[in-house]
């Protein structure tokens, strides 16, 4: 994929464009985040804090005002949606440091291993009841179907990965709806809530849908990337992570297959068995590289990300389908 990067690289990437045009929307979305976070039980708003005050862009909820505007809402509903899907996300977010033991999560040290398990996974489920809330709040059966079948779907997603977890065998058709499940399916639900919240057309309400989730698979296969590639500073959590837990993420599942026989002792050493040394992810880095399963991975999310700005084909030109387009170009820029 020597020529992709090229190609995206050549035109600097920015988010400054989307995040002007909802930055009053996004003042609202904050402010209701604040305001609903809050509990007289003192670990809920400080866990919480220490989680929702690193996220710097909000992506998720981002999406859901930009698709309510471009879809041409004109009142404020669409935010509620937004704090919502923010909420959502960072429910799951507690939960999966949890059960995947992480140590970071956007720069910072995981909440479970300041306040414990327990807690941050209760305060998981407050955040859980508090976006179902806001969903009743909007007095939208229809945004309330989307949110809450994206929760059902996402932990289906996550059940489904822990049962696939470090199978050396794991194929890339199942890995690819192991990560619609569990990240593209929020984007997806994201956008389509939005759409929902300004009354859009089916037509609108099925390509924003669209849009979502291939912007989602993007995201998450650049990350799958950088986990072999970057550094902390642009993961927000410590480069080799899914290595280290046994992920079979799609870098590694094509490395596994393309060096076949020659490795297999030593994938089956340090992912099936979990029995790794210091030296073990420099070499599996070195592996997914020279074996081409890093830029596969690329190219897979830059083919996402081309039919996500297709999706946006249905709406007129105009601002913000232009800041659609910019954010489907970011997701996969977002290399090192």
């Amino acid at each position: 994929m020597d020529a992709a990067p090229a190609a995206t690289q050549a035109k600097p990437v920015s988010l400054d464009h989307l995040l002007n045009l909802a930055g009053p929307d996004m003042a609202g979305v904050d402010a209701l985040i604040r305001d609903r976070m809050q509990s007289p039980v003192a670990v809920i708003p400080a866990l919480a804090e220490h989680l929702i005050g690193g996220s710097a862009k909000r992506l998720r909820p981002l999406l859901t005002v930009a698709a309510a505007r471009l879809a041409g809402a004109t009142d404020d509903s669409c935010r509620k949606l937004a704090a919502a899907v923010e909420f959502i996300h960072t429910a799951t977010l507690l939960h999966d440091d949890v059960v995947d033991s992480s140590e970071l999560r956007r720069g910072k040290v995981a909440a479970h291993l300041i306040w414990g398990a327990p807690s941050s996974v209760l305060v998981g489920d407050f955040l859980f009841a508090r976006a179902f809330e806001l969903m009743v709040e909007t007095n939208s059966m229809a945004a309330l179907e989307i949110l809450a079948r994206a929760s059902r779907v996402i932990a289906e997603g996550e059940v489904l990965q822990l049962t696939r977890a470090h199978d050396l065998d794991l194929d890339q058709d199942v890995y690819l709806e192991i990560i619609k499940s569990k990240t593209a399916e929020l984007f997806a639900a994201a956008a389509e809530a939005g759409a929902v919240g300004a009354a859009a057309s089916a037509e609108q309400r099925h390509a924003l849908r669209q849009y979502g989730q291939d912007l989602g698979l993007a995201f998450q296969l650049v990350d799958d990337a950088l986990d072999y590639s970057g550094a902390s500073e642009t993961l927000g959590k410590n480069p080799g992570d899914d290595f280290r837990e046994g992920k079979a993420t799609l870098p590694l599942i094509l490395a596994i297959q393309r060096t076949g026989a020659a490795e297999r002792a030593f994938w089956v050493r340090t992912v099936d068995a979990r029995e790794q040394t210091e030296a073990d992810f420099e070499r599996a880095r070195r592996l997914v590289q020279d074996c081409g399963a890093l830029d596969a991975t690329l190219e897979a999310a830059l083919g996402y990300a081309r039919s996500a700005k297709a999706a946006l084909s249905v709406f007129p030109d105009g601002e913000w389908r232009t800041a659609l387009g910019d954010l489907a170009d970011f997701a996969v820029a977002r290399r090192t």
